[in-house]
């Protein structure tokens, strides 16, 4: 019996833990391309989550105040027991008005017609709501663009660490030859001790270049909200990389594509709502009401509840304000700057987004001749290379001559992939300029 129980917990713990595996397993990204980052990112980011909490709660708040809307029903209950019952004289005659004790049930029912404070929970509901689904979007585009930048870093990294082991192979293989040929004398050791060199330089920059990509892929893992222990080898195909680095430069800013206008548009239309609802404060508050009562009145606590002396009423409750000291002034004037101010911050939007864009589209400009120049460099160097290490084994080039190519086109390599990270950053920053980015 005791081996049983021991068997049955220990195939429970053993459940558990696969059970937890399979969820932590299931949570991670099985193939890190750049979309299903994004997605993970925008499911898992804290501060995306938060801004859904922030819309929860603000959904929550606005349902709060509308059901000031509904009937306001009110029970109270109340017992009395008067050890003195209050006397007075009537006629001459001292008349004790009461009894010794008293209880009462009520129901008491209040219904707003007219509140400045819930017309304006009506009125605005459809803007508050928007609001907070406006700034979880543009929480989304600032993880979109961060991740974004974060992945291709990676992926320039990873890039210019295989450059390296390719030079690597090709290193190795120029060092054999350079010692084969010292070896059978026809040329001296400062060949195959500068491949030697030229074999280490490029190793170490490999070793740099690993501990880069440690920090860089732990720089994506931040932004996306991933488990720091949890391998992350990114996948992107690039054939396709070159392509995604074309944008159209005959775009033009639309200011009213970003979602910094959209909430500035929607903040606008909430001052409008205040300035009206200050302009209310002059009006008068409404609301029905009405109560049922129910009196127990006896001098016996016993026989208090046996006999009920019923009352109810219904009514209008009209409060109008009259002067406030000039309050309500100061709250409008007040109100209406704060609209103006709104209408500024639109205005010095539109004049932003202008430069921004135009120092964004400058750069991409900049950074896609770079690349270009780059890219034509790197093949001219891979072609220098190529003859001159056919020369030097004809016996027409000496050996420095094949180093000084392929420094240079291991240099060409490298800023390759540089250019090629700068010029995709700038295009992100372009389609965030322009209102382009997408989150969904």
């Amino acid at each position: 019996m005791r081996k049983k129980v021991l068997l049955y917990c220990a195939s429970v713990v053993c459940f558990a833990l696969h059970a937890n595996a399979q969820h932590s397993t299931d949570s991670l990204i099985q193939e890190a391309t750049l979309q299903n980052c994004l997605t993970y990112a925008l499911s898992k980011q804290v501060l995306v989550q938060q801004a859904q909490v922030d819309e929860a709660i603000t959904d929550e708040a606005v349902k709060s105040k509308l059901a000031e809307w509904f009937p306001q029903v009110d029970f109270g209950y109340a017992l009395q027991h008067n050890f003195q019952v209050q006397t007075s004289i009537i006629g001459g005659n001292p008349v004790k008005l009461g009894v010794n004790n008293t209880s009462g049930l009520m129901f008491a029912v209040n219904q707003p017609i007219f509140n400045r404070d819930v017309l304006l929970a009506s009125r605005t509901r459809t803007a508050v709501r928007r609001q907070a689904k406006q700034n979880t979007e543009s929480i989304k585009i600032d993880v979109v663009v961060n991740v974004s930048k974060a992945f291709y870093d990676v992926l320039t990294t990873e890039q210019q660490i295989n450059v390296s082991e390719a030079n690597i192979v090709r290193l190795e293989r120029s060092y054999k030859d350079a010692y084969h040929q010292y070896q059978a004398g026809i040329t001296d050791k400062t060949d195959y001790k500068r491949a030697a060199i030229a074999l280490n330089n490029t190793r170490a920059a490999k070793r740099g270049y690993e501990a880069v990509l440690q920090s860089r892929v732990a720089t994506l893992k931040a932004q996306m909200n991933y488990p720091a222990d949890a391998p992350l080898q990114i996948v992107y195909d690039s054939s396709h990389l070159e392509e995604e680095l074309k944008l159209d430069t005959t775009l033009l800013p639309d200011y009213t594509r970003r979602i910094e206008y959209r909430l500035l548009s929607t903040q606008q239309q909430l001052q409008e709502a205040n300035v009206q609802y200050n302009k209310w404060s002059f009006l008068p508050k409404l609301s029905a009401n009405g109560a049922y009562n129910l009196n127990f009145l006896n001098n016996e606590f016993g026989q208090l509840y046996k006999q009920s002396y019923p009352a109810s009423y219904a009514g209008l409750s009209l409060t109008f304000p009259i002067f406030r000291g000039g309050k309500r002034i100061h709250d409008i004037r007040q109100a209406q700057w704060q609209l103006r101010r709104t209408n500024l911050d639109i205005e010095n939007l539109r004049n932003a987004v202008n430069a921004e864009f135009e120092a964004a589209m400058a750069r991409y400009r900049s950074n896609l001749a770079n690349f270009n120049a780059v890219k034509e460099n790197m093949e001219l160097a891979a072609e220098v290379y190529g003859i001159i290490d056919l020369q030097y084994k004809s016996g027409i080039k000496t050996y420095l001559e094949v180093i000084a190519a392929e420094t240079d086109l291991r240099s060409a390599q490298i800023n390759f992939y540089d250019a090629m990270y700068a010029l995709m950053s700038s295009k992100i920053d372009v389609q965030k300029a322009i209102g382009a980015i997408k989150y969904q």
